[in-house]
């Protein structure tokens, strides 16, 4: 998998296509990733001693990361040098 935990990137299919956000987490073994504030789910959770109220919360589930790509373009590298005929390497 090429895409990191902390790399920006942009869906590409799904119903937040489009969304920039960067990867919180990364699940290789699934090839599935967790983006910032994209496919967001309510998840109901019962009253425990962490969340004494109990209620609904908003979790970010993963995506396939066929549906990502990286947005952040990396910086060009020199083309290759032109050969002049006639000049000594």
């Amino acid at each position: 998998m090429k895409i990191k935990k902390g790399d920006k990137v942009k869906v590409i299919a799904g119903d937040d296509k489009g969304v920039v956000g960067e990867v919180v987490a990364a699940l290789p073994r699934s090839n599935r990733v967790i983006v910032e504030g994209v496919n967001v789910c309510k998840k109901h959770c019962k009253p425990s001693n962490a969340n004494p109220d109990g209620g609904i919360i908003n979790q970010e589930m993963p995506i396939s990361v066929s549906n990502v790509v990286l947005s952040e373009e990396k910086k060009a590298k020199k083309g290759a040098k032109k050969s002049v005929k006639g000049a000594k390497k």
